[in-house]
């Protein structure tokens, strides 16, 4: 039972950190194309949604691939600022509690 809880407790906090990091991912592509305020959280919003699609990261990585191509930036960078934002949401989340 103990490791039940901690295996939900874990998966929980996964659950947490990668919605986190999506959700920065997408202030930061909307940033890049040149969005701002209100605008930016609905395309934060989006790529949290885009998360959904399928299991892994594929789909967030295929939906900023696909919005920021034409501003030059690809999967390598995609990927890479995803590892970036993701130590930072569970450092986030590992100082809130």
């Amino acid at each position: 039972e103990g490791f039940e809880k901690q295996f939900a407790h874990d998966e929980e906090l996964r659950f947490k950190a990668m919605a986190s990091r999506n959700k920065m991912l997408g202030l930061w592509a909307a940033g890049i194309l040149g969005k701002s305020g209100t605008e930016a959280d609905a395309y934060a919003k989006e790529v949290v949604l885009a998360d959904f699609e399928e299991s892994g990261d594929n789909d967030v990585v295929r939906k900023v691939v696909k919005d920021l191509a034409a501003k030059g930036i690809g999967e390598p960078e995609v990927r890479a600022q995803m590892a970036t934002l993701l130590a930072q949401a569970v450092d986030a989340i590992k100082k809130s509690g």
